[in-house]
């Protein structure tokens, strides 16, 4: 997967850019079709200790997923947002498959029935 990392107004460090490769490469174990993943470092102006933000877009076959963080390290923000897109990817997977766990249960009754 192409992972680009964006910092806004400042150079991220090799420690973060690390960081973020690792956690946004760990996102494969759960979808086969991931395309490209977008990372977006900003610092917003306010004086609050939560002030760094992460945006999140990964391109996978057929969809777009976005996840956008504001906590108090980078680290924290990029964390947060990778387990938003790890949901995400879950949910899409499961609405790909078609039929859920209960309908599946409606569909077994409804043969069962008519035997």
């Amino acid at each position: 997967m192409n992972v680009q990392i964006q910092s806004v107004h400042f150079d991220a460090d090799k420690k973060l850019v690390g960081f973020i490769n690792d956690k946004v490469n760990k996102l494969n174990h759960f979808h086969d079709g991931i395309i490209q993943a977008e990372v977006i470092l900003k610092i917003d102006k306010d004086s609050h200790s939560e002030n760094k933000i992460a945006e999140l877009k990964l391109h996978i076959a057929g969809d777009d997923l976005f996840a956008k963080r504001k906590c108090k390290t980078f680290e924290e923000a990029v964390d947060d947002c990778v387990e938003a897109i790890r949901k995400q990817v879950q949910k899409n997977k499961e609405k790909l498959k078609g039929v859920s766990s209960h309908d599946k249960l409606v569909i077994e009754e409804e043969v069962e029935d008519e035997e």
